[in-house]
């Protein structure tokens, strides 16, 4: 394949710390590379790919592109967009009736004369470009397709880090340090702190970790009450544990007794199953998204830990709280820039090669930084609870370390 002539980007899924880090530098990279070739930001995600709905990418814009890397989200908007779900797509307004996205897609990229078109998002972003991917080449559409993986999840296979985790971790952390002095605001408090990660527990051990951190350069005066004892992570709960509710309860209400506080640090998809089923069994609708994920917002997995544990432990107040938002608006912090940069300079080499993938350190090929190829892109990798860094973070919660015989990954 020749030089690219024109390229498109598109953003889509939730959000992470990462998005304009990447739009910001794919813009500079082909800007040093090749300034002549002309870029286009589709608005909205899919959606604006359907609709022929995209931003010109100006000198103007080029010249400041560096300006993305301090601000969080993403300027060029997402939407929650499957290709292959034609019915929701039809019902959004996007195709008409009798209408194959996929070729609608296909036929408007070819319309705006794009030759590569980038693709930033997570697992569900970078199926359907997997999707897409193979329609074009199946159709003879002679287009490239380069996806970023972005998700604070840090669960997309095979992958070893996606873009903007590390931020999430970091910012959920600083979250939680002005939330945990709330356990001094009343007698026997229970502060539950959901944190993203549907079935990856990776965000939320990563997140308590980092919370500690804040912890050891912190000085403490018990002589007051101002103990690192009532500010510690006292249980971790991700969906990859197998959890013995009265056993942790019994704990957990030791720690009550003594410190007069629990804290506990949940994923928002562990117990989720034991949640859907409760809601199902009362004759409840369980709300999903078009992807099919159960709508987490709507079934408030944080709120049930607080309910399975607040009677048990005897807690006279319950805080429920969610990072997620705080966390996955932020801008990305210099790790991940480092990272989304050297991204974003490889998906440009592979533009000029007319070489598809999506950009990561492969698993399964020893971690090297590569276009992989979109088949082997899943999403739903679990955290390996046996991570050194995770089994020392039981150990001082003083959690037993139960993994799940099965899992649905």
């Amino acid at each position: 394949m020749s030089k690219p002539k024109k390229v498109a980007l598109l953003t889509a899924g939730g959000l992470a710390p990462c998005l304009n880090s990447a739009i910001g530098s794919l813009i500079e990279r082909y800007n040093e590379i090749d300034p002549t070739v002309e870029i286009i930001c589709y608005r909205s995600g899919y959606k604006g790919l359907l609709l022929g709905d995209f931003y010109k990418v100006t000198p103007e814009i080029r010249e400041k592109a560096g300006l993305l890397q301090k601000f969080g989200g993403s300027i060029i908007g997402n939407s929650r967009v499957k290709l292959t779900n034609v019915a929701d797509c039809v019902k959004r307004g996007l195709v008409k009736e009798g209408e194959n996205p996929q070729k609608v897609a296909a036929d408007q990229l070819i319309k705006d004369g794009v030759d590569v078109l980038h693709t930033i998002g997570g697992d569900d972003t970078n199926t359907a470009a997997a999707d897409l991917a193979a329609f074009l080449a199946k159709n003879d559409y002679g287009l490239t397709v380069i996806g970023l993986p972005k998700t604070v999840d840090n669960d997309v296979i095979p992958i070893k880090q996606s873009l903007g985790a590390w931020t999430a971790a970091e910012q959920g952390a600083r979250y939680f340090k002005n939330v945990v002095a709330e356990n001094n605001s009343n007698p026997r408090m229970l502060i539950v702190h959901e944190v993203m990660g549907r079935s990856c527990g990776w965000l939320t051990a990563a997140t308590a970790i980092e919370y500690r951190k804040i912890l050891d350069n912190c000085e403490w005066l018990p002589e007051l009450g101002l103990s690192r004892e009532s500010y510690e992570v006292h249980g971790i709960f991700i969906p990859e544990m197998d959890m013995d509710i009265a056993a942790e309860a019994k704990r957990l209400r030791n720690i009550m007794d003594e410190v007069d506080c629990v804290n506990i640090f949940v994923s928002e998809g562990a117990g989720l199953e034991s949640i859907v089923a409760e809601m199902e069994a009362k004759g409840q609708d369980v709300p999903r998204d078009a992807f099919g994920h159960v709508k987490l917002d709507a079934v408030n997995p944080g709120k049930w830990f607080g309910e399975q544990f607040a009677e048990m432990i005897g807690a006279e107040k319950t805080l429920i709280q969610k990072s997620g938002y705080y966390a996955r608006a932020s801008a990305a912090n210099a790790e991940d820039i480092r990272l989304i940069k050297s991204c974003a300079d490889l998906a440009v080499e592979c533009a000029f090669r007319g070489e598809p993938g999506v950009i990561g350190h492969d698993d399964d090929q020893n971690f090297v930084l590569r276009a992989i190829e979109f088949p082997r892109i899943a999403g739903g990798k679990p955290f390996d609870i046996d991570t050194a860094w995770f089994v020392d973070a039981l150990k001082v919660t003083g959690q037993t370390k139960g993994k799940k015989l099965e899992t649905s990954h």
